[in-house]
């Protein structure tokens, strides 16, 4: 299956993808985009132009499992991304995925302009990576 894993932030979003035998996560895109709806439409298309048949879009819960405002954007990004596409939309606890990101970038010594204009697609990355480690382990194996 063709997934999407959606980074969602207030100026930048990463988008990451996997290849249909959901072997391998790559990134995507960047979209610099801070007007909400315009990120919306434009991570549609995306979704439309890869033939994606699934989006997971990350859900940044505190570290004490409540829910913020942030996370709370991210679930309206999510709805209306549904709404949007008619694509089946997952929320997916993203806790330290960025933090995992800047980690990975550190170790293959990406700086400066260039970790910012990737992080975000790095993190789609991660996030994308834990859900398709999740299928492998629950879904795809319970049928």
């Amino acid at each position: 299956m063709r997934i999407m894993a959606v980074d969602f932030g207030d100026s930048r979003t990463g988008l990451a993808v996997c290849d249909k035998s959901e072997f391998l996560a790559s990134p995507l895109t960047v979209i610099h985009e801070k007007n909400f709806d315009r990120c919306l439409e434009k991570t549609a298309e995306y979704a439309r132009q890869e033939n994606i048949e699934e989006i997971v879009v990350g859900f940044p819960k505190n570290m004490n499992n409540t829910v913020g405002e942030r996370a709370e954007k991210c679930s309206l990004f999510g709805n209306k991304l549904e709404e949007m596409t008619g694509i089946k939309v997952i929320m997916w606890d993203e806790r330290c995925t960025t933090v995992s990101a800047h980690q990975y970038l550190n170790e293959t010594n990406v700086r400066g302009k260039k970790r910012k204009n990737v992080v975000d697609a790095v993190a789609a990355v991660i996030i994308l990576e834990s859900y398709m480690g999740y299928r492998k382990n629950t879904v795809l194996k319970n049928g």
